[in-house]
């Protein structure tokens, strides 16, 4: 992968050990010599930096997160110049809510409604800059030591504004299936909209401690995400209340029409879901779910 080793130097940046790996880049923590700070910078792999859509998607990162300033997204700063590809970024001290959550834990509700009126904070500042992240999961969620969060991996995102894309491959089908939207599963590139739903099912999954479509076949889940309604949360934490129910699944509907308006919407609910009114949507969703299960039983006794 031809990774480059701790202790060398990078442009302005002395990069001093290895924070995170995966199979497209290596991020470092590293520090600026010309300011004497400390950043994250992330390197890909070099066998990856000739695939052209690799690094567009790698170059829209940059630029999507350098016009972004909010406190709960990620910062991306600017090199004053550059001999290779590589992002610097804010270095962040926390855990990834993927690993608070690691074990089908569940957070304290005040816990997890807190994060997620921060995160639908980060929406209403994206959305209203004419960006959808499109890859919202715990792995993209940063927990800071003071329960502050920050929104990053911008590498999917899409800038709405924007009246074409160069490559036709950056807007295809990308994203998580756990956490994607139906509209993405069928195939659609999704937008604010999906957002919203990522953030239900962040929502569920910190309530619950479980998933509102889980199978060991991802193809399945995902033709059930796609089919069936979710399982209602309060199957799996009976004393929640009607109204947060109604809040969750509100999110998570099949349509996109059908969800919250807005993020800013979502957020109003979140912080106050006594003011919500209950809907069938549970009920829908528990006779929904009997019956898709009674056609699957039935369907495999006749095999």
């Amino acid at each position: 992968m031809n990774e480059i080793e701790c202790g060398q130097k990078l442009d302005q940046y002395e990069l001093l050990e290895v924070i995170a790996r995966s199979g497209m880049a290596v991020i470092y923590r590293a520090r600026d010599m010309e300011n004497g700070g400390t950043v994250a910078v992330k390197v890909p792999h070099l066998l990856h930096q000739s695939d052209i859509v690799f690094h567009q998607r790698f170059l829209r990162e940059e630029q999507i997160g350098q016009r972004l300033n909010h406190p709960s997204i990620v910062k991306i700063l600017c090199p004053k110049e550059k001999s290779r590809l590589y992002l610097v970024m804010e270095y962040l001290e926390g855990e990834l809510l993927s690993k608070r959550l690691g074990g089908d834990k569940r957070l304290p509700i005040d816990v997890a409604v807190s994060l997620a009126i921060q995160m639908a904070d980060a929406l209403v500042y994206l959305h209203g800059h004419d960006v959808a992240h499109r890859d919202l999961k715990p792995d993209n969620i940063m927990v800071l030591k003071d329960d502050s969060i920050k929104l990053i991996d911008f590498g999917i995102a899409l800038d709405t504004s924007a009246r074409k894309l160069t490559w036709s491959g950056l807007s295809q089908t990308m994203g998580t299936p756990d956490y994607m939207a139906p509209e993405q599963v069928k195939g659609r590139r999704g937008g604010a909209r999906a957002d919203i739903y990522s953030l239900g099912v962040i929502l569920y999954e910190m309530i619950t401690g479980a998933l509102p479509f889980s199978d060991e076949n991802v193809y399945a889940a995902m033709r059930a995400k796609v089919h069936d309604p979710p399982v209602p949360p309060r199957r799996h934490l009976p004393e929640l209340t009607p109204q947060f129910e109604e809040v969750i699944l509100h999110a998570l509907e099949r349509d996109p029409t059908d969800r919250y308006q807005s993020a800013a919407q979502f957020r109003e609910a979140l912080a106050h879901p006594e003011s919500v009114v209950p809907t069938d949507r549970s009920h829908r969703g528990s006779n929904e779910s009997r019956a898709s299960n009674w056609l699957q039983k039935l369907v495999r006794l006749f095999r």
